[in-house]
């Protein structure tokens, strides 16, 4: 379902985090501070616009029952709920026990987590808990995924392997995706289309199309890094500045 930003411009107080956002949503990617989770909380209906509207075309899926679904950084897993049952719980007392069982199975299986469905948060590994988050979030079938540096967390070779999952969840499952990154790599392999903002407040300073087809991208993912970063270099240097209080 695509997702509209119309002259969206946020204010926490005197400090202007975003301004005059017009666009239709892909990924997200820019200097700390830039106003991207302040987005992202926008799109998925936290927090209201200073000024602008977001809105959603047609009409969600039958079978949705969030049309606007988060996964964030954090796993927020319930640890006394064994995995089958953190996947569960947003269907408590919304369908009857046959159809959740159907639709908690379906989401296991989906992201690999079948024979783990009796285990607990801490007997699995980071990559696990986080493939925990991606069920609960697929489980209620959303028509619009929001994404929250759902990786950043990983080391390298555990976020390598969830960025297979992700695609590989993403060919069959198809709904909109809206992806907040640090990870230029992320952007460029999981992203058709790369919305590069600028410092606080957040602009949108270039729309960048990635083109090639996601069984081809290796081939291309250095050239897009580095077309990324030169975009967003001197900014990211002024706000890690910022950030230190220089």
């Amino acid at each position: 379902m695509p997702l509209h930003v119309e002259r969206v411009s946020h204010r926490y107080g005197p400090v202007a985090a975003l301004d005059s956002i017009d666009l239709d949503i892909a990924a997200l990617i820019g200097p700390s501070g830039c106003g991207k989770s302040t987005l992202l909380g926008i799109l998925g209906g936290l927090l209201q616009p200073s000024e602008g509207r977001v809105t959603l075309s047609g009409t969600p899926p039958a079978d949705s029952l969030n049309p606007f679904t988060y996964i964030f950084q954090e796993f927020a897993l319930l640890p006394w709920r064994t995995v089958e049952a953190n996947v569960a719980l947003a269907l408590e007392h919304r369908l009857g026990t046959r159809e959740r069982r159907e639709r908690v199975a379906s989401a296991l299986a989906l992201t690999g987590l079948s024979e783990f469905a009796a285990a607990y948060p801490k007997q699995l590994s980071g990559g696990m808990r986080q493939r925990v988050g991606i069920a609960r979030a697929l489980v209620v079938r959303p028509a619009v995924l929001l994404l929250d540096e759902p990786l950043s967390a990983l080391d390298a070779q555990t976020r390598e392997l969830l960025m297979e999952d992700l695609l590989r969840i993403w060919a069959r499952e198809k709904s909109t995706r809206v992806y907040v990154t640090h990870n230029l790599e992320e952007a460029a392999r999981l992203a058709d289309r790369v919305v590069v903002l600028s410092r606080r407040p957040g602009r949108i300073r270039e729309i960048v199309r990635i083109e090639a087809p996601v069984s081809e991208r290796s081939a291309i993912v250095g050239e897009m890094q580095r077309r990324l970063w030169a975009l967003i270099r001197d900014e990211a240097a002024a706000a890690d500045h910022e950030v230190q209080g220089v």
